[in-house]
């Protein structure tokens, strides 16, 4: 209720079914610029919100740059270089596979999990899209003694300091603590602090720690997402951009001008997330010309395209 059509599923000439969703835009002041159904309403950013994460480990003294910073800020497809990164931050912390908290699971990508499964392997923590995100918490624990086995609890030194850092970038207080999928917390706010976030990292001076962020997202974003994946597409093509998909149809990107955009999917699915966020960046002024792939998704019938998912005639003008 109250969430604004974001995009249409055109089958032929039929419109079939509709997505509603929220969108917000904010300008380098963190302002809204740009609102479309109910942008102060909290959300869980899900897994965009790894990147403020990873910030919240740098403050905490954790020493990670280049691709692995960027694994760190991942929803990886479980490619093997991937899994290889996480296992490298691990041993460099003097740890193992064996302390990985996250759910077991098989690879997220479509090939890397076919590959897998041809090789007769298994899901396990490590093949975990979120896998390199807790090799980062691990390390970040042992560079400051921290305890490890319970470093997913709410109250653990890094999950408070992962919060602090959520709410000082985000600039307002966390509303809701959950669990994520992966089994770490989760923390809500609003799509708009949500968006000013990341505004805030994607346009911050070199030399500050959001800026080691941006610029480890900005130089392997094959490593932030995976191959074919629309994450790593977008930035991939428009330079100095971070970008972070997350479960339940959210999507966040930073511009390095300093404006923010997040969205929610308001029934949580993924397909129509890259379409909208495309229109959106459009309207911003974007040259998305690079992306002209990702601002539709194919409709099937019997193995032939016969019609799209194409952003809604509101959002689009």
């Amino acid at each position: 209720m109250g969430h604004e059509v974001v995009a249409e599923v055109w089958r032929g000439d039929f419109l079939e079914s509709v997505h509603h969703g929220t969108v917000v835009a904010t300008d380098a002041s963190g302002t809204p610029t740009l609102e479309i159904g109910r942008p102060g309403d909290v959300a869980f950013p899900r897994s965009s919100n790894k990147p403020l994460q990873a910030l919240a480990m740098l403050r905490s003294g954790l020493d990670l740059d280049g691709e692995l910073l960027a694994l760190a800020c991942a929803s990886h497809s479980g490619e093997d270089f991937h899994v290889e990164g996480a296992l490298r931050i691990l041993a460099a912390a003097g740890l193992g596979e064996d302390a990985l908290r996250c759910t077991p699971d098989l690879p997220l990508g479509e090939e890397a999990r076919a590959q897998h499964l041809a090789r007769g392997l298994e899901a396990a923590p490590k093949y975990m899209n979120c896998s390199g995100k807790h090799a980062a918490m691990l390390a970040t624990c042992v560079a400051n003694g921290w305890s490890t086995g319970d470093y997913l609890d709410p109250t653990h030194p890094l999950q408070v300091a992962t919060r602090e850092t959520i709410e000082d970038v985000a600039g307002e207080p966390v509303a809701q603590v959950g669990v994520d999928g992966c089994g770490a917390p989760i923390f809500a706010i609003s799509l708009t602090g949500l968006a000013r976030a990341f505004g805030r990292l994607a346009s911050a001076p070199e030399g500050t720690l959001e800026h080691r962020v941006a610029a480890a997202m900005n130089a392997y974003p094959q490593w932030v997402g995976g191959t074919g994946r629309d994450v790593t597409v977008l930035m991939d093509a428009l330079p100095g951009v971070i970008a972070k998909d997350g479960a339940e149809g959210v999507y966040a990107v930073g511009l390095p001008s300093g404006e923010g955009v997040a969205l929610k999917i308001a029934d949580g699915s993924s397909r129509a997330r890259a379409v909208v966020m495309v229109a959106v960046l459009k309207r911003l002024g974007v040259d998305v010309r690079k992306v002209e792939d990702l601002a539709t998704v194919p409709v099937l019938g019997h193995g032939r395209t016969v019609g799209a998912v194409k952003p809604s005639l509101a959002l689009a003008s």
